[in-house]
């Protein structure tokens, strides 16, 4: 049961990171028009430039998590492994924007409105939680398998 609940979050949660970032890599205004990305007014030049290079690169490594949740479903044998990568990927992920953001807007750059940064922070606080389960999840699986 707990394997399944955690694979459909993992594909859910992950597809919408995957989605957001490919529509931010293709289309940078309609993913601010869509709420994805912070609006030209109040955000900088350089902050909006950073979001796209960032938008390009967790597209090479975002994949892992709806990836690892489809491992679950299957009940493939792999899955802890790729739920440790992608736990790995989602933690630093969340990890590396707030230090990014919260550097940024220390130094006057404006990253977004009040609304925006809520959700923004709301978000990468549930990447890492969702990011820190599959590394405990993962862990655990297989240090039961190991101990078997």
């Amino acid at each position: 049961m707990t394997l399944t609940v955690t694979g459909v979050f993992c594909v859910l949660f992950g597809l919408v990171c995957v989605i957001g970032q490919l529509i931010s890599t293709v289309d940078f205004g309609l993913a601010q028009k869509l709420g994805l990305q912070e609006g030209n007014e109040a955000t900088e030049p350089l902050y909006r430039r950073l979001e796209l290079n960032t938008a390009r690169w967790d597209l090479v490594v975002l994949w892992t998590l709806p990836c690892a949740g489809a491992l679950m479903l299957a009940g493939h044998e792999w899955w802890p492994f790729l739920a440790l990568v992608a736990g790995g990927v989602h933690v630093d992920t969340a990890g590396r924007e707030t230090a990014k953001v919260l550097g940024l807007a220390k130094e006057g750059v404006k990253t977004g409105t009040r609304t925006e940064t809520r959700f923004y922070f709301s978000f990468l606080g549930a990447m890492l939680l969702i990011g820190l389960w599959c590394v405990a999840y993962g862990l655990a699986v297989l240090t039961i398998r190991h101990q078997m």
